[in-house]
């Protein structure tokens, strides 16, 4: 029995496999990006939501005398962070 056709049909099989391998990783990696990207979005959503739950907080707690002003402080306060972070994202 000659081995020798099944040679190239090997070769072929083996190339094809690795073809397939390196498509799965590409896969792999692009869902690995989408995976953090969400991530980090909704890491910044948390963080954005606790802020305004400390907000929330001094309002409720706050004996009515100076809500407005602390109000308007955290609102520019929160600007402020928002604008630095985007700083941060676009450098």
């Amino acid at each position: 029995m000659d081995l020798g056709p099944l040679i190239p049909i090997a070769a072929m099989g083996v190339g094809l496999g690795w073809g397939v391998i390196g498509l799965k990783r590409k896969q792999l990696d692009i869902i690995a990006r989408r995976a953090t990207e969400e991530a980090a979005t909704e890491r910044s959503q948390k963080e954005q939501l606790e802020r305004r739950v400390r907000v929330l907080e001094k309002i409720v707690t706050d004996g009515g005398l100076q809500t407005a002003a602390q109000i308007e402080a955290l609102r520019e306060q929160e600007a402020d962070e928002r604008h630095a972070l985007a700083r941060q994202q676009e450098a």
